[in-house]
């Protein structure tokens, strides 16, 4: 049998090896993952070890300089990983090459793409709000937006995908989880996560849920300042960590340690847990038995810096166990002093060799056992083709809330002369144009969020000869927060505005909710968690009888509107003249 045929059966075996990692983890070891590991750990040495765990930051807007300055510390210092923010698919395919290509052992490429690439990068998907999918009956369509976005990564030679949050949101006022939660009941967010989670998975992309042990009941951004919970174990165990524990369960790659100080899991004032060996190896660990990759939280932000700063939280994070340190302040740095600390005996080699062999794992598992060039032609239309704007329709149709209906709702007529408010925009809104397609009597009315009382008071006056009145509540801000930023008197017209024969929209966070008083009088309330075009047209659909309303609402937000609010709404069938049969 010749040498040539022997490799060829060879490659076939390990590529029908890798095929099969569909629905398992790096965790579940085989022998040829086992082979590939320890040749490459043995050619590393101590400083290398330790540079394996460390993963940076990378941009592709920030030209050359920046991209030169990242590509000569992993020359230098073989780091284990990247993390790309801001930039283009195109760009980053073709840089990703480069730095691959700088890397003796191939780089884990990592990105924080809760909502899709386009949380990052122009010209790509954003898929709905964590929060929007709440709202969702269907689990299988979040398992779909799973599959999809781990397919995007795949084509740009992504890896891990920081995602999906699983905090449970139970603080409205929450500054930075809010509507990247899937909401505040924790067997909704465990079952949406879940979801999210294995299509990720099964399609061959490492996740890092997050934050734990919780961040969902938090008043502090922990990019600013170190946030505090005083909540007893008990109250830890059975709410916050309840999704964690579930994924886990389910075969979780990768875990996120968010930085927070918990007295009831760690006295130690002032210490977040990133940097508590308690939490991260006596409670992640050993308590809920997490064998795949610890990540930390960014350690550039401010609420593990403050008190640790100059590389000496890089070295506590690593003590209390985490794997991967993403975004170090100055990974250079922090290696030196990794290894000085390892000298002193503050950390046992044994644990670096065991954190590395895990990172090695995960890049058999991701497939970087084998060399990989991107190809970087079509990469805009592969990210923007198929059938990617046709599941983020399904999804934002499937999520639309009828928390409110009377009569008027299902008498809604397109033949009857219609007034269609926007309210918070400055030109004619998608969700106004989607309208005018299927309400051909209507006239659209604009109030910009600083509208004036003569601006108020002519539409007002305007409105008095109409049948009906649709009123959309738009937030433009690209972090949509519990409350609107309209002036006073706005806010006041949409109350007036509810007393009238009128179906309200709201295209915003809908914990907005509890700052407009008077809402709840509309004649019928339709949540759609965000301002999206796909959201907007999944609105009119349903408001134009061609669709039904199925979502349920995945947050309480005051006594009237609670979590698992929703009507099922069901279209009142129109004859072609637009009039009830």
């Amino acid at each position: 049998m010749s040498s040539k045929y022997l490799l060829s059966i060879f490659i076939l075996f390990i590529s029908l090896e890798t095929l099969g990692q569909a629905g398992k983890t790096f965790m579940e070891p085989t022998d040829s993952q086992q082979i590939w590991v320890d040749s490459v750990f043995r050619k590393l040495t101590r400083k290398e070890k330790i540079a394996q765990l460390f993963f940076l930051r990378a941009h592709t807007d920030k030209g050359k300089a920046y991209e030169d300055a990242v590509a000569a510390i992993i020359k230098k210092n073989k780091v284990g990983g990247l993390v790309f923010f801001q930039g283009g698919p195109g760009r980053q395919a073709a840089l990703t090459n480069s730095y691959q290509k700088l890397s003796e052992v191939p780089l884990l490429i990592a990105m924080d793409a809760e909502w899709g690439l386009g949380m990052r990068l122009d010209s790509t998907i954003s898929y709905p709000y964590q929060m929007t999918l709440g709202a969702i009956r269907d689990t299988n369509l979040v398992y779909e937006m799973g599959k999809k976005i781990a397919g995007d990564f795949k084509r740009i030679g992504m890896h891990i995908n920081f995602a999906p949050v699983v905090d449970v949101n139970n603080n409205p006022n929450n500054p930075v989880i809010n509507y990247r939660s899937f909401g505040d009941n924790k067997l909704n967010v465990a079952s949406k996560a879940s979801a999210y989670m294995r299509g990720l998975q099964d399609a061959g992309i490492l996740v890092s849920i997050k934050h734990f042990p919780g961040h969902g009941d938090t008043n502090v951004d922990s990019h600013n300042d170190l946030p505090v919970l005083t909540f007893s174990k008990e109250r830890l165990d059975s709410l916050e960590l309840y999704p964690f524990k579930e994924l886990i369960r389910k075969g979780a790659s990768g875990v996120m340690v968010a930085h927070m100080n918990i007295p009831a899991l760690d006295t130690t004032r002032n210490l977040p847990s990133t940097l508590s060996r308690p939490i991260v190896t006596g409670l992640l660990k050993e308590q809920l038995g997490f064998k795949g990759l610890v990540f930390s939280d960014a350690m550039e932000m401010k609420g593990v810096v403050k008190y640790f700063p100059d590389g000496e939280a890089d070295v506590r994070a690593i003590i209390a166990g985490n794997d991967v340190i993403e975004l170090s302040e100055n990974a250079p740095r922090s290696i030196k002093l990794v290894r000085r600390a390892i000298r002193q005996k503050r950390i046992p080699m044994d644990q670096i060799d065991e954190s590395v062999k895990k990172i090695l794992a995960a890049k058999y598992w991701a497939g970087l056992n084998t060399p990989q060039n991107i190809n970087i032609v079509n990469v805009y239309e592969d990210l923007n083709g198929g059938d990617a704007h046709s599941l983020n329709q399904r999804l934002s149709d499937a999520a639309v809330t009828v928390l409110k209906s009377d009569s008027l709702l299902k008498q809604f007529s397109a033949s009857r002369k219609t007034a269609i408010i926007s309210l918070g925009v400055t030109e004619v809104s998608q969700f106004q144009k989607e309208m005018q397609k299927r309400f051909s009597n209507s006239t659209n009315f604009i109030l910009s969020k600083i509208a004036s009382a003569a601006d108020i008071k002519n539409v007002s006056n305007n409105l008095r000869t109409y049948d009906q009145i649709v009123v959309a509540i738009h937030d433009y801000r690209k972090r949509p927060q519990s409350s609107l930023d309209y002036n006073d008197e706005l806010k006041s017209f949409i109350s007036h505005l509810a007393g009238l024969n009128t179906v309200t929209c709201l295209f915003a966070n809908p914990y907005v909710i509890r700052g407009l008083p008077g809402v709840e009088k509309s004649k019928s309330l339709l949540v759609n968690y965000q301002n999206s075009e796909e959201m907007q047209l999944a609105a009119a659909k349903v408001l134009s009888n061609q669709m039904q309303a199925s979502g349920r609402l995945p947050v309480t937000i005051n006594a009237v509107f609670k979590t698992g609010d929703g009507i099922q709404f069901f279209p009142v069938p129109t004859s072609v003249s637009g009039q009830v049969e």
